[in-house]
């Protein structure tokens, strides 16, 4: 393979929050061209279902591409039986999978999606998760997920999954932080505490909301900034905060704007996760590389992504140590700034500029696996 850069194309069927930024992210960083062909981000049990056939009709010539990338909702084994041998080597990038993906309240679950999971996997050149937490969830889940078949259990497939997937995290748009950052809070105001998570259920909002109520019923004062994507309905625990909280709430909604949105992070204490499901954090990196303090659970990717020597003060054990933490915090914010500081350092072995050059060395692995040479662009 030339030194020339190549040419992929990268379908993204949910077109939003972490998808929508890493797709982004490697389109602007990458030294080859990217082609983006996207789906808004909804209705995601239909992207697995349908986005392939979508697709299918959009591009044109797949014989231009050295090489294509999808995210894991939808079914490449339904795009490739519609290309054939058109189709160049694809690289699955899994964001989440439908094995451990938690259910919303009053959901059953639908294990054709478990199987797309497989099936995109089995027709895959090559697959990397966004954490290795994310990595060993799944090939713990997988034999499990087979046994539940009757019979004819394809045994076979964790290996052949094994053998061709990695880890490689995604990369993280970084707001640079020092002790001038601009819109930081004055340390006579009340400490402006972030959510910059989905509206959505598997980010556990009630557990976030309940110890904004324990502390405050403890006399603290704080405020509140509510950032982040909501795909369909408001979820009752943001309705019922804006009626109980009023005006310490100071931000409630996404922020589409990327300069305002990061200088809301710049200006916050600490930033709060009781995700029930998080394969990486991408919201909290940024908030943490902004200045923020994180108080995370101590469970999931965070102990993975945030470094061990930091556990003991960012990372809880439960509801009650979250409240803990988090009253020392608000009592005395500025006693933490270094902490804030280091972490925030830390971060940047995450950013686009340290990450872009293993995405294009797995780019240009992945184009070599296709027979022949491409002319160049």
């Amino acid at each position: 393979m030339t030194d020339r850069p190549l040419r992929f194309l990268f379908l993204e069927p949910f077109f939003g929050g972490s998808h929508r930024d890493f797709a982004d992210g490697l389109k602007t960083h990458s030294r080859h061209r990217i082609d983006l062909v996207t789906l808004p981000a909804r209705f995601w049990k239909w992207r697995m279902r349908g986005a392939a056939l979508y697709f299918y009709q959009q591009i044109k010539n797949l014989n231009t591409y050295d090489g294509l990338i999808i995210s894991d909702l939808m079914s490449l084994a339904d795009f490739k039986a519609l290309t054939g041998p058109e189709c160049p080597p694809t690289l699955v990038y899994f964001h989440e999978n439908q094995l451990t993906y938690p259910l919303a309240p009053g959901e059953t679950m639908d294990y054709q999606f478990g199987f797309t999971d497989i099936t995109t996997a089995l027709t895959a050149d090559m697959i990397r998760f966004n954490s290795r937490t994310h990595s060993d969830a799944f090939f713990t889940a997988l034999p499990e997920f087979i046994e539940m078949m009757p019979e004819y259990r394809p045994r076979w497939v964790s290996e052949t999954i094994r053998q061709k997937a990695g880890v490689i995290y995604p990369g993280v748009g970084i707001t640079h932080h020092d002790d001038n950052r601009p819109g930081m809070q004055s340390p006579e105001d009340p400490p402006l505490i972030i959510w910059n998570h989905r509206w959505e259920f598997d980010k556990n909002p009630k557990a976030f909301f309940d110890a904004l109520d324990t502390v405050q019923a403890q006399g603290f004062e704080f405020r509140v900034v509510l950032l982040g994507e909501n795909f369909q309905a408001v979820p009752k625990e943001f309705l019922a905060a804006r009626e109980k909280y009023g005006d310490w709430i100071v931000q409630y909604g996404y922020e589409p704007n990327r300069s305002v949105y990061c200088r809301w992070l710049r200006r916050g204490a600490v930033v709060i996760s009781t995700a029930l499901q998080e394969n990486f954090g991408l919201a909290v990196v940024e908030a943490v590389s902004a200045g923020c303090l994180p108080l995370l659970p101590r469970r999931l990717a965070y102990p993975e992504v945030i470094p061990a020597a930091y556990h003991a003060q960012c990372l809880y054990r439960d509801q009650a140590d979250l409240v803990s933490k988090l009253a020392r915090i608000i009592t005395d914010p500025g006693r933490l700034s270094d902490l804030s500081q280091a972490l925030a350092a830390r971060m940047k072995k995450y950013a686009w500029e340290n990450q872009i050059d293993a995405y294009d060395d797995l780019l240009t692995s992945l184009a070599d696996r296709r027979p022949g040479v491409l002319t160049d662009l």
